[in-house]
C-alpha cells in the first residue's frame, strides 16, 4: 500500500479510503468488522463515515459499528485515520443540523460517544451551510481543536468559491483551514474540474472523490445485467442515458484486459489533487479485488481514450471562454 500526505498536511493516508456507508443498512456488524480488519491487513488506514449513515434519524448506526470495532482493541483505533461528517439532520429540532456553532459542538460530542474515541482525525462539513458565516464555523472548529477533540477539518460538496472563502477566512484568523474536500467525481461526473479541483490544488486540499464508480455504472454494469443480475430502477434509467458511453468504456477495458471498476478508480488516482477515492465494499471479496486498482497503469494514450469517451472540463474560465 502506498501512503501520501493528505493535501498540504503531514498526515499520511492510504491511496484508497474505506467508505462505511453500507455498514448497518447493507452489511451487518460482524461482516463490517471483518471488512475493517481486512482493510488494515491490506494497509488501508483511511476510513470515512458520517453521523447520518445508517439512515435512521438520530441513531448514528454506522458510527456505532465503528465504535464497537474500535472497542475490540488490538490497535484498531490507533491504526485508523477516521473521518466523519456533520450537517444532516440528527433530530427534529431547529439546531439538530447544519453548521451552527451549537450543532458543531453537539454533533462532535455525539460522534465521539458513538465511536468510543476521544478524538476525530478529520471532522468534515458534509455540505456547505449558506446560513452560517465562516467566522462562526471556524471559531467552533478552533474550540474543538483546542479541546483536542478534532485534529483536522475537511469539507464535502463545497463549490470552488466556498473553498476559497473558507480558506481566506481561516487565513485571516491565523488557522490552518481545510485539509480536504470530498467531491462527487468520476469519469461520468467531471464538473469539479472547472473550479473545485483547481481551488483544492491551489489551497493545498486533498480531494477525496465519492461515488467513484458513478453508483455502479462504471463497475461493469453491462456485464452484470447480461448475466441477469438485478439493477435498481434508477440504475436502469441512468444506464439508458449513458449506454453508448458505457458500451464504449467496457469495450476499452476489455482491450486493456482490466475490470471497469479498477480502471475507473485508477483514473481518479491520476487526477490533480486527488488523494484517495472512497471505496464502499459490501464484502471482503469486493475489498480484496479493489486492491488491483493500485496495479493498473494508464498511459497517456489510455488517458486520452478515456477523455474521448467521457469528455471532461478545462479549468474555468478557459472551459467556456477564450
Amino acid at each position: 500500500m502506498d501512503y501520501v500526505n493528505l493535501g498540504r498536511s503531514g498526515l499520511k493516508v492510504s491511496r484508497l479510503c474505506l467508505g462505511t456507508m453500507n455498514f448497518g443498512p447493507v452489511t451487518g456488524e460482524e461482516d463490517s468488522f471483518t471488512i475493517m480488519d481486512r482493510a488494515h491487513e491490506l494497509g488501508i488506514n483511511f476510513f470515512d463515515t458520517a453521523n447520518v449513515y445508517g439512515w435512521k434519524q438520530g441513531e448514528g448506526i454506522t458510527e456505532k459499528i465503528l465504535g464497537n470495532w474500535f472497542a475490540k482493541g488490538g490497535g484498531r483505533r490507533e491504526k485508523t485515520v477516521v473521518a466523519t461528517k456533520l450537517y444532516g439532520s440528527m433530530g427534529d429540532w431547529p439546531n439538530d443540523n447544519l453548521l451552527s456553532a451549537l450543532n458543531i459542538r453537539r454533533a462532535c460530542d455525539a460522534s465521539l460517544k458513538r465511536m468510543r474515541t476521544d478524538y476525530i482525525d478529520i471532522y468534515q462539513a458534509h455540505h456547505v451551510d449558506r446560513s452560517t458565516p465562516f467566522d462562526e464555523f471556524w471559531e467552533a472548529m478552533e474550540v474543538l481543536r483546542q479541546q483536542g477533540k478534532i485534529l483536522y477539518v475537511g469539507s464535502s460538496n463545497f463549490a470552488g468559491w466556498h473553498i476559497a472563502k473558507a480558506q481566506e477566512t481561516a487565513a485571516r484568523r491565523g488557522t490552518f483551514g481545510l485539509v480536504s474536500e470530498q467531491s462527487h467525481y468520476n469519469l461520468l461526473t467531471r464538473e469539479v474540474e472547472l473550479e473545485v479541483l483547481p481551488a483544492c490544488a491551489d489551497y493545498g486540499l486533498g480531494v477525496i472523490p465519492w461515488s467513484p464508480l458513478a453508483g455502479g455504472l462504471l463497475g461493469g454494469v453491462l456485464r452484470k445485467t447480461d448475466k441477469g443480475r438485478s439493477a435498481t430502477e434508477n440504475m436502469v434509467k441512468e444506464l439508458d442515458k449513458h449506454r453508448d458511453k458505457i458500451e464504449r468504456y467496457e469495450k476499452f477495458c476489455d482491450e486493456l484486459g482490466e475490470e471497469p471498476a479498477y480502471v475507473a478508480l485508477a483514473w481518479l488516482l491520476t487526477r490533480p489533487a486527488v488523494t484517495a477515492p472512497i471505496i464502499g465494499p459490501r464484502t471482503v471479496e469486493q475489498l480484496d479485488g479493489t486492491l488491483r486498482t493500485l496495479e493498473v497503469t494508464l498511459d497517456e494514450q489510455a488517458l486520452a481514450r478515456l477523455d474521448e469517451i467521457f469528455p471532461g472540463h478545462r479549468t474555468a474560465p478557459e472551459d467556456y471562454a477564450w
